[in-house]
């Protein structure tokens, strides 16, 4: 009967442990986890109560043995289940060491494996030891609740705003909580007999009073905290995986079209092998998704999240839920790597599950990569759904626009003009989107040749010089990544939302994948439809028509040449009349003009050298005050102001919808020279300074600045003021001139 009575507050601590797994099992893929935390619960919950006979120093190793034991086989378990390779003791490693950081990057829904469910378990079965020993050896029920309510609350911060707001698990916890403390209340009045009538009036009136003013304590803080906390019921709750960065990429993957030149030039490098079934008609792998062009580069922009073997469908931008107009064809493939490298891992698109290796997967793109890189042998199956869209809604289909697609609109400053004014015509005889895209893929394919040996790049100036170059000096000739990079930049200066996507033709009757089957193509987004390829290269065995036949660049314009009659001479002293003598000057004028003349130049190098002075005295406080006072936050918030503010001094801005890594990442591309120096004359450059402490730093501010500290804020500072000494010393010296007398940076910022 003992036993029996003191059962029920166990109970409801094993209980609500489990109502924590189940709160956080919402996030992840299948039961597995909310199974395995229940079992934790179960098992030290279990223990501590099998082992309250026997001395508290002695149940604290038991459990913990029981406890490794335990984690053990759930890692076991779960890696059988994803089919991880490498020993227990590796995975086992593995999870301890990236638990924490992996769960907070994993994509949602999680997938269960050894370093997505070690953190779970182990802190469910702490939570049980220390709840179990708090509550029934030490018969403190309500402090023995406080792991349990730590662990519900962990669970539900973890979850954050990425599932549905938890009601009934919530309740359920707090009936649990309220079944087990009135399990062991005890009447504070003594039974009849016991005491006389009056000693029992006054314990009746003392608990009375007791009751009463807890009553009191229990309605006035509602009433204070009451609206607070509804007024937090509704809120969107915080996700922590904004303070944890995800997997990255490095800048060879970062912009992969710029390899499409390299394995032009090398077409019988063996990249891959591929074995697939299921697939009817032409293939393509595709490697990677580029969304952002600022002018000078395409870039992927993807967020990888790390991912179990089964991926979500892509969630792209202006990609409507459940979009119609698709039909899919499901596609097995198992791909064993060869001298391909890198991180991003090529696949069909679109890839739903995977094995045989760990992977991070951007929701976006619905691209893959490996976070610790490629190796040659590596091996993995994929099976993708093909997506077929409907060819009868393009003709009638419209575009997205806002700010939900405005990142595949954007374009970069500097457009040539030659561009837009094709752009124009192109768009006068096209109606709806999808006719204006036909046009640029018609014009494209019909006026350009296909070459293998073409120079890499496709900035702007690349652009303008593929498209209305000469043919005899070069221009009209380039690989794909000049056909797709031209698409998608006339595309978007249409009204078009595009992107370019890397990968390769698969060869039918081949398992080969070489240098010459890497291929790049644009793609656009249709409303209802969702990306749709577009073929601009150049069709087999035709011949191109030149680019004048069709559309006639403007000529660049020149000074005109002098004429071949003098200008007649003004000069009123050298003025002569048809019908008499020169007119004579004007008394003392010939004294005066020197005089007038040194006092403007006078006047005009006080003014400027004012100015000047000015200038750099108000940017060197400027400068002073944000790297050198305030506090460590506001120091760092000035580095980045001194950053952004070189950028447009270098002419070379950071887009706003940048985040703090991105523009980093163009501040690097901005200090590396546009052109190489002339043959025979090298210049040696130091490297380009290191942004990743202040990147990190403003990443820290922005989310916790009363964190910062005084050492991050040092460290912030002196990577910007390095980085900007640097980008200032490889402009130009009349550029440095402009850029220290440049008056910008004193209102960019008002």
């Amino acid at each position: 009967m003992r036993f029996l009575r003191a059962l029920p507050v166990p109970v409801a601590i094993a209980g609500m442990l489990v109502l924590a797994g189940l709160a956080l099992g919402r996030i992840y893929h299948g039961p597995l986890l909310a199974q395995l935390v229940a079992g934790a619960a179960a098992g030290s919950v279990g223990l501590g109560v099998a082992a309250r006979r026997l001395p508290g120093w002695l149940v604290a190793p038991l459990s913990v043995v029981a406890l490794a034991g335990y984690t053990l086989w759930t890692l076991w378990l779960t890696a059988q289940r994803a089919e991880l390779p490498g020993s227990l003791s590796e995975v086992a490693s593995d999870a301890l060491r990236n638990g924490i950081p992996r769960l907070l990057t994993a994509l949602i829904p999680v997938e269960p494996q050894p370093d997505t469910v070690v953190v779970p378990v182990v802190a469910t079965w702490l939570a049980g030891l220390a709840g179990t020993e708090l509550a029934v050896r030490g018969g403190r029920v309500l402090l023995g609740y406080a792991p349990p309510t730590l662990l519900y609350a962990g669970a539900l911060y973890v979850v954050g705003p990425n599932a549905p707001h938890a009601v009934w698990p919530t309740l359920a916890f707090a009936g649990l909580a309220a079944a087990g403390l009135a399990a062991t209340t005890r009447s504070a009045v003594p039974p009849a007999g016991s005491v006389d009538r009056a000693t029992r009036a006054v314990l009746r009136l003392r608990l009375g009073a007791g009751a009463a003013g807890a009553l009191a304590v229990v309605v006035a803080l509602a009433a204070a905290v009451g609206p607070a906390v509804a007024a937090r019921v509704g809120a969107t709750p915080v996700d922590p995986r904004k303070y944890v960065p995800p997997p990255q990429v490095d800048s060879l993957d970062e912009n992969p079209l710029s390899r499409i030149s390299g394995w032009a030039l090398n077409p019988d490098q063996h990249l891959l092998d591929v074995s697939m079934k299921g697939a009817t008609g032409p293939v393509r792998l595709r490697l990677a998704v580029l969304t952002d062009y600022d002018g000078v580069t395409w870039h992927v922009g993807a967020t990888y999240r790390n991912a179990g073997r089964v991926l979500p469908p892509p969630a792209g931008v202006g990609i409507p839920s459940g979009a119609g107009g698709h039909s899919g064809v499901e596609v097995p493939q198992e791909i064993t790597v060869a001298d391909l490298t890198g991180r991003l891992l090529p696949a069909v698109a679109t890839p739903r599950e995977i094995d045989g290796v760990r992977v991070a997967y951007d929701q976006d793109s619905g691209t893959l990569i490996r976070p610790e890189g490629l190796t040659p042998g590596l091996r993995y199956t994929i099976t993708s759904i093909v997506d077929k869209p409907d060819l009868e809604q393009l003709p009638t289909a419209d575009v997205p626009s806002g700010p939900a697609v405005a990142r595949v609109l954007a374009l970069g400053e500097g457009i040539p003009p030659n561009l837009e004014r094709l752009a124009e015509e192109l768009s006068e005889d096209s109606g709806s989107p999808y006719d204006r895209a036909l046009a640029i893929e018609k014009f494209i394919s019909t006026h350009y040749r296909l070459v293998a040996d073409a120079p890499s790049g496709h900035a702007y100036p690349n652009l303008d010089f593929f498209l209305f170059g000469p043919r005899n000096g070069g221009g009209q000739r380039g690989t794909s990544e000049q056909f797709a990079a031209s698409f998608a930049v006339l595309g978007r200066m249409m009204g078009l939302p595009t992107r370019v996507v890397v990968g390769f033709q698969l060869r039918p009757g081949t398992a080969q994948v070489r240098g010459a089957d890497a291929l790049a193509w644009p793609e656009v987004l249709f409303t209802g439809v969702g990306w749709v390829p577009f073929d601009p290269l150049p069709r087999p065995n035709t011949q191109p028509r030149p680019v004048e036949e069709d559309f006639r660049p403007k000529p660049e314009e020149s000074t005109p040449p002098p004429s071949e009659a003098p200008t007649p001479s003004l000069s009123p002293t050298a003025s002569t009349s048809a019908s008499g003598p020169p007119a004579a000057a004007p008394s003392g004028s010939d004294d005066l003009r020197p005089l007038l003349a040194g006092g403007a130049a006078a006047v005009l190098v006080v003014l400027i050298g004012g100015y000047a002075s000015t200038v750099i005295l108000l940017r060197r406080s400027q400068r002073r005050r944000r790297l050198n006072e305030g506090d460590p936050a506001r120091r760092v918030a000035g580095a980045w102001l001194e950053l952004t503010d070189a950028l447009r001094l270098a002419g070379r801005p950071a887009q706003p919808h940048l985040d703090a890594s991105e523009v980093a990442t163009h501040a690097v591309a901005a200090a590396r020279p546009r052109r190489a120096h002339r043959a025979g004359r090298p210049r040696l450059r130091s490297p380009v300074p290191a942004l990743d402490q202040l990147t990190a730093a403003v990443n820290h501010t922005a989310f916790a600045p009363l964190l910062t500290d005084d050492v991050q804020a040092r460290q912030a500072t002196a990577q910007a003021a390095a980085y900007v000494a640097e980008l200032r010393s490889r402009r130009p010296w009349w550029r440095r001139i402009l850029w220290t007398l440049h008056p910008g940076p004193l209102r960019w910022h008002r």
